[in-house]
């Protein structure tokens, strides 16, 4: 089954990895780092090899998204981003496992600091959104 493993975070300034940015991210020393990029790189890897990894992206600034929204008078854009809250989509994995517990054991390994990780499944017609 897949699911999307989105990543919030609220760096400041933007950037990527986020955990860099971040307050918490920000205390941590260049060996800490260091070791999280190692483990992080090596969960890549391993879900890669696997076939669990689907695709991955690093978001832009929230800043510089347009938030395009229906209205009876017609389509209305506005410059994002859409959520009023500090913490903003910051990336997000499509991961494809056999099992929902699987899928926790890898997002938890997403979670860094300064970041919250929302594991949910992915859907598709006539799908179970379980």
């Amino acid at each position: 089954m897949k699911y999307v493993i989105l990543i919030h975070s609220n760096p400041d300034p933007w950037g990527h990895p986020t955990s860099r940015y971040t307050a918490e991210g920000r205390a941590l020393s260049e060996e800490q780092h260091e070791q999280g990029d190692r483990a992080f790189d090596a969960l890549l890897e391993e879900i890669s090899a696997s076939g669990e990894l689907v695709t991955g992206e690093a978001l832009a600034d929230p800043a510089s998204s347009t938030v395009h929204t229906w209205t009876p008078e017609g389509h209305l854009a506005t410059d994002g981003p859409y959520a009023e809250t500090k913490e903003q989509l910051a990336g997000f994995f499509l991961i494809d496992c056999a099992s929902r517990q699987r899928a926790e054991e890898l997002a938890a390994q997403f979670a860094g600091p300064g970041s919250v990780v929302e594991l949910r499944p992915a859907m598709w017609s006539g799908g179970d959104d379980q």
